[in-house]
C-alpha cells in the first residue's frame, strides 16, 4: 500500500481556492491527508503533460488534465468518525442499507463552504469518482469497484447543486463497503480496514447536444496488446475508442479496436456484415433533464444509454463515422450518404482530420518512461462540431499494466496431446499454474442465455465458498464473461468469480464476441494473472466435455457443476504467441 501513499504537500499541487474554472490552477485538493491512487496517478502525470513534450499538436489538439479537486481522505475519516458509521459500514448488510446510512449522515462543517463555493460558480456536469488508497495499485487496481456519480449540475439554483454534489459524494464514500468491494477484497491480501476513501471532483469533457452531455470520443490505450492482429506485435500496444462517455468501453466492453501502429487496420471481423453486427449502437450520456425518479443510491442515477440515431440527430457522428452502402457492399468513410452507420473513427483515423493516433504513442512513451512500467489510459476527446479541430484531449486516469515475463514455449503439437482438457490460440497470460485441482462450470446441456443473471447468482455463491477454503479453481462458461448484456454472455461483476485462476469462454452459433480489452473487466483479468482462454465454436479446439463428464460432482445448481480432481491440472500459457493449454493427469 505504501507505494500509494501519496500527500499532496510532497508535490506541486496547491489547495483549493473556492475558484475552479477560474483559478490558475487546474489540479488541486481539499483537506490535509492524502489524494488516494486514482488522484495519485493523475499527479504524476501532470508533470508529463506540463513537460512540452506534446507541445507539438497543438493547435490541432490540446492535451489536459480536465479541471479537478480532490477531497483528500483527511474528510472520509472525519465523516466516518462524526456520523459513527463503521458500525453499518462493516455490518455485511445490503449495499441498499448501507448508501442509506451514507446519504442520512452529514458531511464535515469543514468542507461545507469549499463545495458549496464550487457549485456556486460551475454550472456543467462534474464527475465524481472514487480515488481510495488502494486504487491503481500494481497488482490490485481496483478497477471499477468503488462508484463514480456523473451529476448534470445544471440546476438554476446554487441549493440544489450543492445538495446533488454533497449526494454524490456520500455515495462514493458508501461504495467503499459495498459488497463488490469486500469480495474483492478477499481475493487480494487487504483487508476493507485498511482502505480509505479519497474523491475527485472533475469536470466532464464533452459538450451539450440538447438534453445530452457527452464526448464525441472516449477511448483507452495500453501500451501493450494480449491480442494483437495482422501485421501488428503485443509491443504496438492497442487503442479502444466509443462514442459517448467511456462507460460503453470499460463497463460493456463495446468499442473500435485498432493497433497505434497500424491505426487504419480495421478490427479482425470475418465480413462486412460482422462489422455491422459489431459496431456501436448505443451510447452513454449525462442526461441534462431531470431524471425519471429520484435515486441517490444509484450509480447511473443521471446517466442514460441513448441508441445512434440521437447521436445522428444531434450531428456528433460527422468525424467518428463511417457509412454501409448497400448497393456495392463497402463501407466508405463519413456520413455523407444515408445507410447504416459505423462507428469506426475513419475520418480520424485513415483522413487524419486531426492527430490523435500519434498524440496517443507519444503519451505512451512518454508515461511509460515516467512510471517505468507498462501502462493503460483513459480519455475523453470533444472535437470542434463544424472543423473537428481544435480538439480538447482530456487525460482522465493512467493505471500500471502487468504483463508476465516467464518464457513458455509451446508448440501445435503441444496442443493436441491425448490429456488435454482445453486449448487455444487465443489466450491472455504467461507462465505455468499447476495448483488448481477444482472446476466450475456451465452445463453445456442446460445453458441458456436467457437466464445468464441466474447463471451469475449461482456463480457467486460457488465463488464465495471457495475463496473461503483458499481454493483456486478452473471457470468454464459460455459468451462473453463480465458483460453488461446478458444476451450476450454472463453478466459477473468481477468479484463474483475473483476466485478464479483459469478462465474459458467458448462462443456457440448463436452468441458470438469481440473481446474488449478496454474493460475494467478485462484490466482486473489481465492484473490479478488470471490465464484467459477463448475458444470459438468453428475452431480447432474445444473443451474436453467428454472427459469432464466423467468427473465426480461434488455439488451442483440448476446450471452449474463443481468437479474437485484428485490431482492437480497443468495450465501453460505461452504469452508472446497467445497459445494456451490445460492438461489432467492420465490415470495410471
Amino acid at each position: 500500500m505504501a507505494r500509494n501513499k501519496y500527500s499532496p504537500h510532497q508535490g506541486s499541487l496547491v489547495p483549493f481556492d473556492r475558484d475552479f474554472f477560474s483559478s490558475a490552477h487546474r489540479f488541486t485538493y481539499i483537506g490535509k491527508g492524502e489524494l488516494g491512487g486514482k488522484a495519485h496517478g493523475l499527479a504524476e502525470i501532470k508533470g508529463v503533460i506540463e513537460s512540452g513534450i506534446i507541445d507539438r499538436f497543438s493547435p490541432d489538439i490540446s492535451v489536459t488534465i480536465p479541471t479537478l479537486t480532490v477531497i483528500t481522505t483527511e474528510y472520509f475519516d472525519l465523516f466516518m468518525k462524526q456520523n459513527d458509521l463503521y458500525d453499518i459500514a462493516y455490518s455485511g448488510q445490503s449495499d441498499d442499507l448501507i448508501a442509506h446510512a451514507f446519504q442520512n449522515a452529514h458531511m464535515p462543517v469543514q468542507i461545507v463552504g469549499d463545495l458549496r463555493a464550487l457549485v456556486q460558480q460551475v454550472h456543467t456536469p462534474l464527475a465524481v469518482r472514487s480515488s481510495s488508497m488502494l486504487e491503481d495499485a500494481m497488482f490490485e487496481p481496483f478497477a471499477s469497484v468503488y462508484g463514480t456519480k456523473m451529476i448534470p449540475n445544471n440546476q438554476p439554483d446554487v441549493d440544489s447543486r450543492f445538495r446533488k454534489l454533497v449526494e454524490a459524494v456520500k455515495y462514493v464514500y458508501a461504495s467503499t463497503f459495498f459488497k463488490a468491494a469486500g469480495n474483492y477484497m478477499k481475493a487480494t491480501h487487504h483487508s476493507t480496514l485498511d482502505e480509505k476513501m479519497a474523491v475527485i471532483i472533475q469536470e466532464v469533457v464533452g459538450s451539450r447536444w440538447g438534453e445530452r452531455f457527452y464526448p464525441q470520443v472516449s477511448g483507452v490505450v495500453r501500451s501493450y496488446n494480449f491480442y494483437p492482429f495482422g501485421n501488428a506485435s503485443p509491443e504496438d500496444g492497442v487503442v479502444d475508442l466509443a462514442l459517448g462517455l467511456g462507460r460503453m468501453i470499460v463497463d460493456e466492453g463495446v468499442a473500435w479496436s485498432y493497433s497505434p501502429s497500424f491505426p487504419k487496420a480495421c478490427p479482425p471481423f470475418n465480413s462486412v456484415s460482422d462489422m455491422l453486427k459489431n459496431t456501436q449502437t448505443r451510447f452513454w450520456a449525462v442526461n441534462m433533464q431531470a431524471p425519471e425518479a429520484y435515486n441517490p443510491i444509484d450509480e447511473i442515477e443521471y446517466m442514460e444509454k441513448f441508441d445512434l440515431a440521437a447521436a445522428e440527430y444531434d450531428g456528433s457522428l460527422a468525424f467518428i463515422a463511417s457509412t454501409f452502402d448497400s448497393q456495392d457492399g463497402r463501407i466508405s468513410a463519413g456520413i455523407g450518404v444515408k445507410g447504416p452507420r459505423v462507428i469506426d473513427f475513419a475520418p480520424i483515423l485513415k483522413s487524419r482530420m486531426i492527430p490523435l493516433n500519434e498524440l496517443l504513442e507519444t503519451l505512451l512513451k512518454t508515461s511509460e518512461d515516467r512510471l517505468g512500467t507498462r501502462v493503460e489510459i483513459e480519455f475523453a476527446v470533444r472535437l470542434d462540431r463544424k472543423e473537428c479541430s481544435p480538439a480538447e484531449f482530456g487525460f482522465l486516469q493512467i493505471r500500471p499494466m502487468v504483463v508476465a515475463e516467464a518464457e513458455v514455449d509451446l508448440s501445435h503439437d503441444d496442443l493436441r496431446a491425448d490429456n488435454v482438457l482445453a486449448a487455444s490460440e487465443t489466450v491472455l497470460g504467461n507462465g505455468v499454474l499447476d495448483t488448481v485441482k477444482d472446476i466450475v462450470f456451465v452445463d453445456p446441456e442446460r445453458f441458456d442465455v436467457s437466464r445468464s443473471r441466474e447463471i451469475a447468482e449461482e456463480l457467486e455463491k460457488f465463488n464465495e465458498t471457495l475463496v473461503g477454503s483458499n481454493r483456486p479453481y478452473l471457470l468454464i462458461g459460455f459468451g462473453r464473461w463480465g458483460t453488461s448484456d446478458p444476451s450476450c454472455g454472463i453478466p459477473v461483476a468481477f468479484d463474483q468469480i475473483s476466485g478464479a485462476k483459469v478462465i474459458i469462454e467458448s462462443s456457440l452459433p448463436n452468441l458470438t464476441f469481440q473481446l474488449s480489452q478496454g474493460s475494467h473487466f478485462f484490466h482486473n483479468v489481465t492484473s490479478f494473472k488470471i490465464f484467459y482462454f477463448s475458444l470459438h465454436h468453428r475452431g480447432e479446439y474445444d473443451v474436453n466435455w467428454e472427459w469432464l463428464k466423467k468427473q465426480k460432482v461434488v455439488s451442483a445448481t440448476e446450471h452449474l457443476k463443481h468437479v474437485e480432481l484428485a490431482s492437480a491440472l497443468t495450465a501453460k500459457v505461452d504469452g508472446r504467441n497467445g497459445r494456451g493449454v490445460i492438461y489432467y493427469e492420465k490415470e495410471e
